[in-house]
C-alpha cells in the first residue's frame, strides 16, 4: 500500500513538473571596469553577478587579460562596456567574438558627451528628468559617433601645448550618465530576459533614485570647492567638474600615457606658486613628481597635498555600492583639502 501512495506521489510530480515551464536563465553578463560593473550589478540585483574583466588595482586603458578572462568573455552573453576610446584591449579582444550582444555605454544615444578640456553646458539642475530625457545633450561639434583615438593623439603639439583631444571617454563621472546608463542596461536585460524584465526596470529605477540623492548630497559637499582650483595628475575629470560646476587648474599629464615635460612642469609649478592650490595625486600612478611638486612650491603658499583620488574605481571593492563610493571619494577628497 505504502508503495502503491509513493508511487501514485511520483508520478503525480513528475507530470506536474512536466506541465510548468521552465526557469529563465538569467544571461550572463560581462563588463569592463569597476563603475561599469557596479551599475549592472545594481541592474541584476539578486538574480545573478555580471563578471569584471579588469582586476583590482589594473589600469583601464593597458590591461591584458587572463586565460581564465578571455574564456568567461566567450561564454557571455552580453557585454557591456564604456568602449575602445577606454579599453581599446576588450575591443581586440571582442574582435574574435560573434555571440555576444553588446552595449558600447559611450555610444550608445543619450549619452552626455564633451570634450576634453571643455568647460561643459550640461544643465543638471534636474538630473532625474535628465536620465528620461538624454538624447538632446550631444554637445555640439562631438556626434555620438565620433569615438575614435584623437584624444590620444600627440602629433603636431609641443608638450606645454599639449592637450587631449576629441571626446572624453571618461563618462561615468557624470552622475546624469550613470542614471540614464541604469536605463539602457534593464533594457539590454530585458531583451535578453523578458521574463525578469519587471525586476530589471524595477532596480534600474532604485538606482536612478540613489543617484539622484547621491548627487543632491555631493553637490552640496563640493559647494565650498567651487572657489578653489585644484592640480590633478591627468586630464580625467572634466565631466566631474563640469557636472559640479568645479575648476580644474592644470593637470600635470595631459596625456594617459604622456610624461610631462619640464616646460609644463614649470607652468604647473607658476599655478602652484599662486597658491594655495590642492595638489591630488591618482590611483595607479607614480605619486613621485607630485610630492616633488609640492616641494618645490611649499605646502603653506604653494601646493596643499590632497588624497589620491580614483576616478576608475580601480581600489575600491567591486559591487552595486562601488559607483556611489567612487564619486563620494572624489567629493571627499576634494572637498577635505579644499577647507585646510
Amino acid at each position: 500500500m505504502r508503495k502503491a501512495l509513493l508511487m501514485r506521489y511520483i508520478i503525480s510530480f513528475l507530470l506536474t513538473s512536466a506541465a510548468l515551464p521552465a526557469l529563465a536563465e538569467v544571461p550572463r553578463v560581462i563588463t569592463d571596469m569597476p563603475p561599469v560593473q557596479s551599475l549592472v550589478a545594481q541592474v541584476m540585483g539578486d538574480l545573478g553577478q555580471p563578471g569584471l574583466l579588469m582586476d583590482k588595482g589594473a589600469n583601464a586603458h593597458d590591461f591584458q587579460m587572463r586565460p581564465s578572462q578571455a574564456a568567461a568573455l566567450q561564454a557571455a552573453e552580453l557585454v557591456v562596456w564604456i568602449g575602445p576610446e577606454m579599453t581599446p584591449w576588450l575591443d581586440r579582444a571582442l574582435d574574435g567574438i560573434r555571440g555576444a550582444a553588446q552595449l558600447r555605454l559611450l555610444s550608445a544615444q543619450g549619452t552626455y558627451l564633451q570634450a576634453f578640456g571643455a568647460a561643459g553646458g550640461h544643465d543638471h539642475n534636474a538630473l532625474a528628468e535628465d536620465a528620461q530625457t538624454h538624447e538632446d545633450h550631444s554637445e555640439a561639434g562631438h556626434a555620438q559617433d565620433d569615438h575614435t583615438e584623437a584624444g590620444h593623439t600627440e602629433a603636431g603639439h609641443t608638450e606645454a601645448e599639449h592637450a587631449h583631444e576629441g571626446t572624453d571617454p571618461h563618462a561615468w563621472l557624470d552622475p546624469a550618465n550613470a542614471a540614464h546608463w541604469l536605463g539602457l542596461i534593464a533594457a539590454d536585460l530585458s531583451r535578453l530576459d523578458p521574463d525578469n524584465a519587471a525586476t530589471y526596470a524595477a532596480n534600474a529605477a532604485a538606482g536612478q533614485a540613489a543617484i539622484t540623492a547621491l548627487d543632491a548630497e555631493l553637490t552640496t559637499t563640493l559647494a565650498p570647492v567651487k572657489d578653489h582650483p585644484f592640480v590633478v595628475f591627468h586630464d580625467a575629470y572634466g565631466y566631474f567638474t563640469s557636472h559640479y560646476g568645479l575648476t580644474t587648474a592644470a593637470a600635470i599629464s595631459m596625456g594617459d600615457a604622456a610624461a610631462p615635460g619640464a616646460r609644463h612642469i614649470a607652468e604647473v609649478e607658476a599655478i602652484l606658486a599662486q597658491g594655495p592650490i590642492c595638489l591630488h595625486p591618482e590611483v595607479n600612478h607614480d605619486a613621485k613628481l607630485i610630492e616633488q611638486l609640492a616641494q618645490a612650491t611649499g605646502d603653506k603658499q604653494g601646493a596643499k597635498r590632497g588624497a589620491a583620488l580614483d576616478p576608475e574605481g580601480s581600489s575600491l571593492v567591486a559591487g552595486p555600492g562601488l559607483y556611489a563610493d567612487l564619486l563620494r571619494g572624489l567629493a571627499t577628497a576634494l572637498a577635505d583639502c579644499a577647507a585646510r
